[in-house]
């Protein structure tokens, strides 16, 4: 029957040009999208590492680094300008070079994203290859790569102040901004997948979809609608978990109680219900209270992940839509586990470094888990003219 083959066979990623003439397209955008996935990774250990405020100016089209022993100590002298020098007297040249080099890196490293995002966009266009009605989001894409560099030198201009001077806590940029910096890092990474997840399935025959749609059984599509549904939320929810995470790294607050299940002797450290702070500094600058939120958010996302497979029912999903539920329950309960162990060890740089592309790993599941059943999506079944009860 032609549900059958919908549900056998899915909607699968057309890959081979032969396939898609559009194949190219995606594959170009996915490795777009494999470097904002390595950029993730690297500013991760550049904040690990402090290393975020050695640079104290910014050039939108880059600079060469250091390159003799003058220049060096003309930028060094330069970092001690700055409130964090205060705070890191005993720092020699050397040490000063290492931080240096990764924030370097990290600013060099999406200049060369925006090129390879750039002249491939380009090319394809000056081809005619990009597809009808995609050029607006390559713009948008395009727009959203410029503005991180942008909000990246906003968040760091927020640990240079002469306003930071006094303070006895360790000096780092605002929370609040590199929560904002990281938000839009998986923004662009997440479009930039669906998009190309998009481009893969443009080989596919709308109308014979259709076909098979309507020969499904109403509990199946009932079933799937809801997953959908479900998925949407959880994909949400991973990345409210990660902004969350993000003002754990910005407070250092992953240090703060490195035990579990409890906070120190407490379920619910005073700290969280106490204090004089304003709400919303209390949510995005209390130590306490962000690790508390984190920790919440962190398992409330392992469990709707395996609430969701628990009640997936394999036998009316697509293929796709399987390996989605699987790679969600998989990914979701691996990266609680993971937080779980880098809060016992202490924080170290390497198991932090990989919690956080953790976060990524679950937040493509879940955008993945929901592309997989586009086949239920509103819009589309709003156009079938007839569905049959079974």
């Amino acid at each position: 029957m032609m549900s059958s083959v919908l549900l056998q066979k899915g909607l699968p990623l057309l890959t081979s040009t032969s396939q898609n003439s559009y194949a190219p397209v995606a594959k170009w955008i996915f490795g777009t999208a494999g470097m904002v996935f390595g950029m993730i990774h690297v500013g991760g250990v550049t904040r690990l590492t402090q290393s975020g405020l050695s640079m104290t100016t910014w050039h939108p089209l880059g600079s060469l680094p250091p390159l003799s022993s003058e220049e060096w100590q003309s930028e060094f002298d330069r970092y001690k300008q700055f409130p964090e020098w205060t705070q890191r007297k005993s720092m020699t040249l050397g040490e000063f070079k290492h931080i240096f080099w990764w924030e370097y890196g990290h600013r060099m490293m999406g200049r060369c994203v925006g090129l390879v995002f750039c002249l491939p966009w380009l090319y394809f266009t000056a081809r005619g290859r990009i597809p009808n009605g995609y050029q607006p989001r390559m713009f948008t894409l395009c727009a959203m790569g410029g503005m991180q560099g942008v909000v990246g030198w906003w968040m760091v201009k927020s640990g240079l102040g002469d306003d930071r001077r006094q303070e006895k806590s360790e000096i780092r940029v605002k929370p609040v901004r590199l929560a904002t910096h990281l938000t839009m890092a998986f923004a662009t990474y997440g479009a930039l997948c669906w998009t190309g997840w998009d481009i893969f399935a443009l080989g596919h025959d709308d109308n014979a979809l259709k076909k098979q749609i309507s020969k499904m059984s109403r509990d199946a599509l009932t079933h799937a609608s809801r997953l959908r549904a479900a998925s949407i939320a959880l994909t949400g929810l991973t990345a409210v978990t990660v902004v969350s995470g993000a003002l754990v790294a910005g407070n250092d607050a992953g240090r703060a109680y490195s035990t579990w299940p409890k906070m120190g002797d407490h379920w619910i450290p005073p700290e969280v219900y106490g204090g004089n702070k304003t709400l919303d500094r209390k949510i995005t600058e209390d130590t306490a209270t962000v690790q508390f939120n984190h920790r919440i958010l962190g398992m409330t996302t392992a469990a709707t992940a395996l609430g969701i497979l628990a009640l997936a029912k394999p036998n009316v999903m697509t293929p796709q839509a399987r390996n989605g539920i699987y790679a969600v329950g998989l990914a979701a309960t691996g990266q609680m586990t993971l937080g779980i162990y880098t809060l016992l060890n202490y924080v170290p740089i390497s198991l932090a470094a990989v919690h956080q592309l953790g976060g990524v790993v679950v937040f493509t599941s879940g955008l993945y888990l929901v592309h997989s059943l586009r086949y239920v999506r509103p819009a589309l079944l709003r156009t079938v003219k007839h569905i049959v009860t079974k």
